[in-house]
């Protein structure tokens, strides 16, 4: 059986199962092939290597890329993915632009919390200023003319407020620490504060101790009032606000314009509070002139740098200073005439205590100035970190606004195309593998009008390039299921075609055949009886090629027997349409009864893999045909030959066919045995596989159902053994009712036609 179902059966090959072309081959040439043992193998598309190598060509280099790439490749990237991607950069970019905004603001935040330190500090340090002006000043008289310490409550609780204050500003100042670049400078001025603080109980001890230079004192407290004012001048440096920097400068100026004033009350205290009069010094004069013009530039500087900060003029914060207070007005005159002249002092009758109560006034109207200029500094601190802190939180917010609706908007427009695209997915599959395999498979098993070629839209009707994608294919199912249909039409034409050829080929065969039964009938020479007999087997074939294009048709036969047939008569039927017959040998077959609707069929299913067997084995051995009635009513047929056998591929690739016949096609023509055995094993539901035989060549297994085994009947106990003669004993009679598939009935006993062993 191994060439048949190996080769690809051409005019010029050997016979094949399905009925090659050149069904006329000698035995000669199957000895020839089958004793060789030198079959070539033929690969899956049934031509020899030497021919395949002869006919092919250098494959060519591929010019593009023949698979998907690398993971990473940017065609293999999701659509979400790449649109993350395409978002990213501007994402990152706004980030980073509100990351720094943000950082900004925080950077701002930070100054303006050390400048609300720093303010805190000031105001301490402006109170310690304060108190250590008036510990000088309300001490001046005192000290300046009786010089006792202990027992005047002027000097003593003006120092208990100072030391008071002292120790508020050493408790404000511990948190400044030298780490930070901005406060360096603020740590210098502070540890530079300290150290001359530690030197103030040395000031204490020496004060006012010469009359005629009042103004070393002054000027020992001086140094100490001036670190602590310039304080505000490092809060400058501290903040990068253009408001702030201005109100700190503001701040200085005016405290140093206080400082100058109570410089002068210091020294006019002192100068009336003389033991000899009162008097002031040249030194004394002319360090009081020095205040008042140092006061006078210093209220000006104020002023500009007040009226630049706020946009309005000084004059309204400083009219308490410059309205019609007739008090402040008489002081400012008396010290005036005090340090311009020698005798200024004594022109009009002043104690040193009505003159520091009188000149306190414009003291605390200054100080009052300077505590809403702080007070100012303060609100303006807390609004500039309020605002850093809502530019800092819309900043943040925005981000995250930003990004927020960037991944939602990456999220749906992703989402929008992924739907799209797995719908379209979803249908090219549904249409690949079951829409359009069903649709075809209708069209070919039943007339393409009667079949609905109707295409179901994909259901992506967006105008975006996945809608145009899904229009396209759209057209590709329409144009597929168009060209399915013209395929099953041509191949009902083709069918057609066939049908028509094989009736009149069978007509005329059948005509052929009754006139070599009847030549036969007459002729009694043994020579020309034998050619008969060849003719006649001749035709049988060429009847058999007629019903082969009959089964490649679709077409049923033309005639069914009515009744069982005995199964020993169907193989013997079969048998002798083979031209080999002699060869085949009949073994232990059951006594069981084929349903008539299927003895057409089954003779040529079996008569096929006869003839395969006989063409590809040995002309010298014989083909074994048994038969096994099993327990649950079906039989099995075993057809042995001992040809050179297949191989385990070769015999998987057969059975696949014989288990799932191919559509019709040109290559059917080239294995039409394979076909046809296929064909009308699926129509009755008839198995048959192949298998390797245990002393040697291929053992063909054909298991018949029990509606077809059985005739319609009960399963009958089978008790055949041995040949053929053991076989049934009613043969004689029911090969007769075989003569339609050919003249075995008119066999051994019309002219001497020799019986099968």
């Amino acid at each position: 059986m191994q060439g048949r179902f190996k080769r690809d059966g051409s005019a010029a090959a050997d016979p094949e199962l399905r009925g090659g072309t050149d069904r006329a081959s000698t035995p000669q040439r199957a000895q020839s092939n089958g004793s060789a043992g030198g079959t070539v193998p033929a690969d899956r598309s049934g031509q020899a290597p030497a021919v395949e190598a002869a006919d092919s060509t250098a494959p060519k280099e591929p010019k593009g890329p023949t698979g998907p790439g690398s993971r990473i490749a940017l065609r293999n990237w999701r659509i979400s993915t790449r649109l993350v991607s395409l978002l990213a950069l501007p994402v990152v970019a706004a980030t980073t632009l509100g990351g720094m905004r943000i950082a900004t603001s925080l950077e701002n935040m930070d100054q303006l919390d050390k400048m609300q330190l720093l303010t805190d500090m000031t105001r301490q340090a402006t109170e310690l200023a304060d108190a250590l002006q008036v510990e000088r000043d309300k001490s001046a008289g005192p000290l300046a003319g009786s010089g006792n310490v202990k027992d005047d409550a002027n000097v003593v609780a003006p120092r208990e407020a100072t030391d008071r204050a002292r120790l508020s500003f050493n408790q404000a100042t511990d948190d400044i620490r030298g780490q930070d670049a901005t406060m360096t400078g603020i740590h210098s001025t502070v540890l530079e504060i300290t150290r001359q603080l530690n030197k103030l109980n040395e000031i204490r001890t020496n004060a006012y101790q010469d009359e005629d230079n009042t103004a070393r004192t002054v000027t020992s407290y001086n140094q100490l009032i001036n670190s602590l004012l310039s304080l505000s001048q490092d809060m400058a440096q501290a903040t990068s606000n253009p408001e702030m920097i201005r109100s700190t400068r503001a701040l200085a100026a005016f405290s140093s314009a206080k400082e100058y004033a109570s410089i002068q009350r210091a020294l006019v205290s002192a100068g009336l509070a003389h033991s000899g009069g009162p008097q002031l010094s040249s030194n004394d004069r002319l360090a009081g002139r020095n205040a008042e013009d140092s006061e006078k530039a210093a209220r000006e500087r104020f002023s500009q740098i007040y009226a630049n900060n706020t946009g309005n003029s000084a004059d309204g914060l400083t009219r308490g200073l410059d309205g019609s207070n007739d008090e402040i007005k008489a002081a400012v005159a008396f010290a005036h005439r005090a340090f311009n002249s020698n005798s200024g002092i004594r022109s009009q009758d002043y104690r040193y205590l009505d003159w520091y109560d009188s000149d306190t006034v414009k003291i605390d109207e200054m100080s009052r100035i300077e505590t809403t200029l702080l007070s100012e500094m303060e609100q303006k601190s807390r609004e500039l970190r309020n605002e850093a802190t809502q530019s800092a939180i819309i900043s943040g917010a925005l981000i995250l606004l930003v990004l927020g609706v960037s991944l939602v908007g990456a999220f749906v427009v992703a989402r929008s195309m992924v739907r799209s695209l797995r719908r379209l997915q979803d249908t090219a599959q549904k249409v690949a593998q079951d829409r359009l395999p069903e649709l075809v498979k209708q069209l070919s098993e039943s007339d393409p009008q009667d079949v609905d070629t109707s295409v179901e839209s994909v259901g992506v009707h967006s105008r975006d390039e996945i809608g145009r994608v899904a229009a396209a294919f759209d057209d590709v199912h329409r144009e597929a299921v168009r060209l399915a249909s013209e395929q099953a039409l041509l191949r009902g034409n083709v069918n057609a075609m066939f049908t028509n050829l094989s009736r009149r080929s069978q007509g005329l065969i059948q005509r052929q055949l009754s006139l070599i039964s009847e030549l036969e009938s007459r002729e009694a020479d043994p020579d020309q009886l034998s050619s008969l007999f060849k003719l006649d087997h001749l035709a049988t074939r060429m009847r058999r090629n007629g019903e082969n294009l009959l089964v490649l048709a679709g077409e049923e036969p033309g005639r069914r027997w009515t009744r069982p047939v005995p199964l020993v008569d169907v193989l013997r039927a079969a048998a002798s349409e083979v031209e080999q017959y002699e060869r085949i040998e009949l073994n232990a077959v059951p006594q069981t009864e084929v349903a008539g609707r299927v003895v057409n069929d089954l003779v040529h299913l079996l008569a096929e893999l006869l003839e395969n067997a006989t063409s590809f084995s040995s002309p010298q051995t014989k083909v074994k045909v048994t038969g096994h009635a099993l327990p649950d009513g079906r039989v099995l047929v075993e057809i042995h030959d001992t040809g050179i056998g297949l191989s385990p591929e070769d015999l998987s690739a057969i059975n696949e066919r014989l288990a799932s016949p191919p559509t019709v096609d040109v290559s059917v023509s080239r294995r039409m045995g394979l076909f046809v055995v296929g064909r009308l094993s699926l129509r009755h539901g008839i198995r048959i596989q192949l298998r390797p035989s245990d002393s040697g060549g291929t053992t063909a297994l054909v298991m018949l159902p029990v509606d077809v085994a059985q005739g319609g009947k009960k399963p009958a106990p089978s008790n055949a053994k041995g040949g053929a003669g053991d076989v049934g004993g009613g043969q004689s009679s029911r090969l007769a009712g075989l003569q339609p598939r050919g003249q075995v009935g008119a066999g051994p006993s019309a002219g001497g036609r020799p019986a099968l062993p």
